[in-house]
């Protein structure tokens, strides 16, 4: 797999000009086409905001022509109260941000969990407040041995063979030991050229999966989190207080998710 395709998100926060700043270093990177596609609520236009908002089309246009990369832009005015992004589904990578506090009302509410769930494609979610620096680097996966996990280790691969560093990291109670499926993760990335390493927390302690991931040393010095991204419903994480939603709603570093 190869990004050929990839959707931004762009919104009159300011952290639309980091996230702007990434894709076109990730077009570069992968020479891929860059689809910049408006995610403006109805709310941006009514207020403070509205001169960003409506000059989110010459922001990306200019961007892509200083850079030398393939790019086009796109206004999706019926989706401003929906969750229809049509172009998501044309694309091998999209990178959005988290939307939060007074974010959250200039942005279509289908950004970013909505998006993830139905697009079939992976997200690069980015933390709200993200400042840009370069990612892909140092990578830690959350394994889990999951359909989504495996799911969101392929949608990366592009990265992981350009890692410096791939951490795989198992969370576990101290009844199971996740040798073993460790030991075959790391067995098929080097099959790809992807050199990986192997830690794990086990723990029957009230600690969450995604705290102990970031409690972890490993963790410490990476730039970006490979995760699968909701094995059960939206509403049952949200009930049983699921890894998924609470790495999606409060990223601490980006996370490429997959479901």
């Amino acid at each position: 797999m190869a990004y050929k395709d990839i959707v931004v998100y762009l919104d009159p926060t300011s952290d639309t000009d980091d996230r702007l700043k990434l894709a076109i270093s990730m077009a570069h990177t992968h020479g891929a086409r860059l689809i910049g596609v408006d995610a403006c609520s109805q709310a941006a236009f009514d207020g403070p905001w509205r001169d960003r908002a409506t000059g989110l089309q010459d922001q990306f246009d200019e961007a892509v022509r200083r850079d030398g990369i393939s790019g086009e832009f796109h206004t999706e005015t019926g989706s401003r109260n929906g969750d229809f992004h049509p172009y998501a589904h044309y694309a091998d990578l999209i990178i959005a941000s988290q939307p939060l506090f007074e974010a959250r009302d200039l942005v279509a509410q289908a950004i970013p969990e909505d998006i993830l769930l139905t697009a079939g494609v992976p997200m690069l979610l980015l933390p709200y407040k993200w400042q840009y620096q370069p990612i892909g680097k140092k990578v830690v996966i959350a394994w889990n041995a999951s359909r989504e996990a495996t799911r969101a280790v392929h949608d990366a691969m592009p990265i992981l063979r350009a890692a410096e560093g791939v951490t795989i990291f198992t969370f576990s109670s101290l009844k199971s030991s996740p040798q073993q499926e460790q030991d075959r993760l790391i067995a098929h990335l080097r099959r790809h050229g992807v050199s990986a390493q192997a830690t794990s927390w086990q723990s029957d302690d009230d600690i969450s999966p995604v705290e102990a991931l970031f409690a972890s040393l490993d963790t410490v010095d990476a730039d970006l989190v490979v995760a699968g991204a909701y094995g059960h419903s939206p509403a049952l994480e949200k009930w049983l207080g699921g890894a998924s939603r609470e790495l999606s709603e409060t990223p601490a570093i980006p996370v490429l998710m997959s479901h």
